[in-house]
């Protein structure tokens, strides 16, 4: 499946970047959309404040769901 990034999902890292003091699980905001491969991610504190702003490839981010996208897991679930 390949994943369909948007301006505004928010998304965590998926490798380390520590010259940028960005590691693997920092949870940013696509800000703006380079091409269909390539995203300005801000990264900011509880605070709001942006503490970095860094172009990112789609393989080096992914998307974080905060409810189920349309999964149906019918009887078949082991929790249900």
């Amino acid at each position: 499946m390949i994943t369909k990034f948007r301006l505004l999902d928010v998304v965590a890292l998926e490798t380390n970047l520590r010259k940028d003091g960005l590691v693997k699980g920092q949870v940013g905001t696509i800000v703006e959309e380079l091409s269909p491969d390539e995203f300005i991610v801000e990264f900011c504190d509880n605070d709001g404040k942006t503490y970095a702003l860094k172009v990112l490839k789609s393989s080096q981010i992914i998307i974080l769901y905060f409810h189920l996208q349309g999964v149906s897991f019918g009887s078949k679930h082991p929790s249900i």
